[in-house]
């Protein structure tokens, strides 16, 4: 990234390191209230909130800890405190002023929210730490961050989370993430460590394995409302379920998963299958 001009705002550097557009995970915690039917939860932008905080926290610090590694790597040589647009000590002040602030925020939607935010934390500095280059553990890891997202919001809004939920939510993650790491090790071998304990058969079985326990886990959950004769396209719901799921599969296939947050919004039938399913599962959570 080129240094900062007279023209350029003072806060455009800050908020680059802060990840914006990786914000879009931590829209996982209005996932429970929205599925049990809460529209609308005060205590869900709290979580909201109190993720954001914690994930620019996260992202922050692990600048400031890997700058050196960080200038080596052909891609992250241009994120704002490894290009020196953002000096380490900057970047500690805020990543440690944000992690304070994230745990503040959280007691305000409950001590169950905090335990969540705390918990987020510790596991994403034990990846960052160690836990990034353990094949195996590291994908089990990155998923438990999205799953963690998902259970705040649901002690958040104070709604109860099914079996099938729960597995929905985890297995969906781990599919997201097993895409992702195929893409990479496809691409290139090297461009994380992790990925020379991996083998593209492994990586391709389990994304099979995750697609099939997350369609499955959805199907279960959606008809546990079987016996609601008003709920019928909540079952129904599961065809643009599926069909956004092998999409994106077929995506992946192609090397295009390295970026999930980039590609959920960007692809056209990925675009249109996700309104329909929402639009189903809306209309019979809410109008059925």
């Amino acid at each position: 990234m080129a240094a900062p001009t007279l023209a350029q705002p003072v806060s455009s550097p800050l908020l680059a390191a802060a990840r914006p557009r990786q914000w879009i995970k931590n829209g996982l915690v209005f996932a429970a209230p929205l599925a049990a039917g809460v529209l609308v939860e005060p205590a869900s932008f709290v979580a909201l909130l109190a993720f954001v905080l914690a994930s620019a926290a996260t992202y922050f610090i692990n600048d400031a800890a890997d700058v050196e590694a960080d200038r080596r790597h052909p891609v992250k040589c241009r994120r704002p405190v490894a290009s020196g647009v953002i000096s380490v000590r900057t970047a500690w002040f805020w990543g440690l002023g944000l992690l304070v602030a994230a745990l503040a925020v959280a007691p305000l939607a409950g001590f169950a929210l905090f335990g969540c935010v705390a918990a987020y934390l510790a596991l994403t500095f034990a990846y960052s730490w160690r836990l990034k280059r353990i094949a195996v553990v590291d994908i089990l890891a990155v998923a438990g961050g999205f799953l963690l997202r998902t259970v705040g919001g649901a002690v958040a809004a104070g709604v109860p989370m099914s079996s099938w939920f729960l597995l929905t939510a985890l297995l969906g993650s781990l599919f997201l993430v097993t895409g992702k790491r195929l893409s990479e090790l496809r691409r290139d071998r090297d461009a994380r460590a992790v990925l020379a304990g991996y083998s593209l058969p492994w990586l391709q079985q389990t994304l099979t394995m995750t697609l099939t326990g997350t369609v499955i886990a959805y199907a279960c959950w959606a008809f546990e409302f079987s016996g609601d004769a008003s709920l019928p396209l909540l079952g129904l719901s599961l065809v643009p379920f599926l069909a956004g799921l092998m999409r994106y599969s077929l995506l992946v296939a192609r090397g295009d998963g390295e970026a999930p947050e980039n590609l959920l919004v960007s692809d056209r039938f990925l675009l249109i299958s996700g309104f329909a399913w929402g639009s189903m599962a809306t209309a019979a959570l809410y109008f059925g």
